[in-house]
């Protein structure tokens, strides 16, 4: 199997895991774990790894979008993104599948895609990428916000791994992320240390 360079781009925070912390103020990311697609001085924007979305899965979505199907697709859940454009759908992917100009890098070997181009391809055997997701929204952050949410504790980072990535274990992601790191969720307060 080939392995996934997920080494982080320069860009900020671009292909870091983004892991909520206890206590975030938000339920729409209580133990969420998002991966940063793009991050800039201007804005982040990302996709949350571990909220599927209730009975969908890829291939009735795909059917629903008059997408043919060429092989018999696994039964994966479309994932919740996140708030922002939920309507719109991204599909995140190893890099051994590029459309143009249209796929995002995120890091060396891995793209980020929203076309419906890419969705073809995931039905296709000749053009299906090893490894894919499909979400609809994404989590977005202003200038400067997402900096401030972490230095108020509300976030930890890590880099990803595939299974955080691209695993079924929905439930269970946000203490694998944790574990990465060589944390428990009950070493974790959602206060933030003063000094």
């Amino acid at each position: 199997m080939a392995s996934l360079n997920l080494e982080p781009s320069s860009d900020f925070l671009t292909g870091r895991a983004l892991i909520a912390m206890p206590g975030i103020e938000d339920p729409r990311f209580e133990r969420a774990v998002v991966l940063i697609c793009v991050h800039t001085p201007e804005h982040a924007m990302g996709l949350v790894l571990n909220r599927p979305v209730e009975g969908l899965t890829v291939p009735s979505l795909l059917e629903q979008l008059g997408v043919a199907a060429d092989i018999d697709l696994p039964e994966e859940l479309v994932l919740f993104g996140g708030p922002v454009e939920r309507e719109r759908g991204f599909v995140l992917h190893t890099a051994d599948y590029v459309c143009g100009d249209s796929s995002v890098p995120v890091t060396d070997g891995l793209m980020l895609t929203a076309t419906r181009e890419v969705l073809q391809a995931m039905t296709n055997p000749a053009q299906r990428p090893r490894r894919s997701l499909l979400a609809l929204g994404y989590a977005g952050w202003d200038a400067g916000q997402l900096e401030q949410e972490i230095r108020d504790n509300v976030w930890l980072t890590c880099d990803p791994t595939e299974a955080l990535l691209f695993g079924h274990d929905y439930d269970h992601k946000w203490s694998l992320a944790l574990a990465q790191l060589g944390v428990s969720a009950e070493q974790l307060s959602g206060d933030a240390g003063r000094a």
